[in-house]
Parts: structure tokens; C-alpha cells; sequence
């Protein structure tokens, strides 16, 4: 398991344990504007443990968003609000979509499916 990031060094039962006890794996948003263009993105996707808060894994994402989402007419002013919430309810939770990406099978272009 990698490209997560708070996974380093975990086991697949104790991601597992942790997911048992409460652990979700999350994604912040943030939003970029210049004048007439706006993007709304996604970080990358965050392993919380059970217990642990996100709010300092989501603060370079709401200051992001925060300094850079404003300055865009229209969307600017709709998507940065829509950032800070999210990141400031504890970022997305992708927990499901993580856990089914990880089961499905994968292709293996040696045995052809």
C-alpha cells in the first residue's frame, strides 16, 4: 500500500485495525483564482488514524485557498467557501472508494486479465 500519505510503515492488518477503530482515509480541497480562472482541486489522499484530528494536515490547503481562492469572478468567490468548509469539517471522506480501489483486482498483463 503506497501513494497514501500517513501510511508509511503500516501493515495491511493494521491499516485494517485502524480502519475498525475508526480511521477513514480523507482528501482536502483547495482553490486557486486568477481573475477569470478558478481550480478547485483535491490533495492527496491522507490515512487518519482513529483519534487523530486533520486539522493540521488540512491548514496549508484552507491557507491555500484561503490567500489564492478569492480572486476569481465568479467561481472564486462560490468554490473558496466550499474548500474552507470541507477542509474545516475534517476534509472529504473517501474511505470507501480507498478500500474498494484496494481490493479490486488488478490487471496482470502476463496472465492477460
Amino acid at each position: 500500500m503506497t501513494g497514501i500519505l500517513g501510511m508509511e510503515g503500516l501493515s495491511t492488518a493494521q491499516v485494517q485495525e485502524e480502519l475498525r477503530r475508526g480511521g477513514r482515509f480523507v482528501v482536502f480541497e483547495y482553490c486557486v483564482s486568477c481573475l477569470v480562472t478558478t481550480m478547485r482541486r483535491s490533495s492527496d489522499v491522507y490515512f487518519v488514524r482513529a483519534g487523530q484530528g486533520t486539522f493540521c494536515l488540512s491548514l496549508g490547503y484552507t491557507l491555500l485557498s484561503l490567500l489564492l481562492g478569492w480572486w476569481g469572478i465568479p467561481w472564486g468567490f462560490i468554490y473558496t467557501p466550499l474548500c474552507l468548509s470541507t477542509n474545516l469539517h475534517g476534509g472529504k471522506d473517501v474511505t470507501e472508494l480507498v478500500v474498494a480501489s484496494l481490493l479490486a483486482p488488478r490487471y496482470d498483463p502476463s496472465i492477460g486479465y
